[in-house]
């Protein structure tokens, strides 16, 4: 199976948008071994946050983004005012005024929401409860498979998997799907588990329903692929 290693930022400040999420997440800043900087969790996560430079701006909505858990109605207040206190802002997708969770974005416009409690989707989650990504009913079945993450929901073509060890869920909240505004600005980077070489282990991706891609990433020693919704990861022949 493959590893999720990381969740990847494309970021026009790495340094600056690590250091945002590691004051909301409480998280390691430590130097990355491609060029950007990353976050080494210290919960039961598993994936750790890198950041990379570019040099696009931010031109819509992603398709990812983090869902973080509360455990009361102070504790929700108090994420929420850390992070503004951090760089972030309130942001406006539509949501209605009842819901009860706040909608923010953090200082390169990434959108994340921050969960009221008691929410029973997300109860014996962590932090960080779910990582919630538009995506296609097929979508959820190939990373299920990609990962081998058992399903953990699968009704109304939504979808979600999580990790035999904890952590996060990754959902896919079905149809009708966000049109695409370019380049995803958050990417999975995926290495091969420790039986398996980095050709083995995309051939078997190829054979689930993910095709090789060329995004002008030229002679690297990772390999840029897309998923069966058209989104672009990336596999390494190690840990990145």
């Amino acid at each position: 199976m493959a590893r999720l290693v990381a969740l990847c930022f494309d970021a026009n400040d790495p340094v600056h948008l690590a250091r945002f999420w590691a004051g909301i997440l409480g998280w390691e800043l430590v130097d990355d071994s491609y060029g950007g900087v990353a976050l080494l969790p210290n919960d039961d996560t598993g994936f750790r946050l890198r950041f990379l430079p570019t040099q696009r701006p931010n031109t819509g909505r992603n398709l990812m983004h983090f869902d973080l858990t509360s455990t009361s109605v102070k504790d929700q207040q108090e994420t929420v005012t850390r992070a503004l206190e951090l760089g972030a802002r309130h942001l406006d997708i539509g949501q209605r005024p009842d819901e009860l969770h706040v909608v923010l974005a953090d200082p390169e416009g990434n959108e994340f929401d921050v969960i009221e409690p008691g929410n029973n989707f997300l109860a014996d989650c962590g932090f960080i409860g779910a990582l919630s990504s538009d995506g296609t009913l097929e979508l959820g079945y190939f990373w299920s498979e990609a990962l081998g993450w058992p399903l953990v929901w699968d009704q109304d073509q939504e979808t979600a998997i999580r990790s035999p060890h904890g952590g996060p869920k990754i959902t896919w909240g079905g149809p009708p799907l966000m049109p695409k505004t370019g380049e995803n600005r958050l990417h999975y980077d995926l290495a091969p588990s420790s039986d398996r070489g980095q050709e083995s282990e995309i051939d078997r991706l190829v054979s689930l329903g993910a095709t090789r891609i060329d995004i002008g990433q030229g002679d690297v020693d990772w390999v840029v692929m897309a998923d069966p919704d058209g989104n672009a990861f990336c596999v390494y022949p190690h840990l990145p």
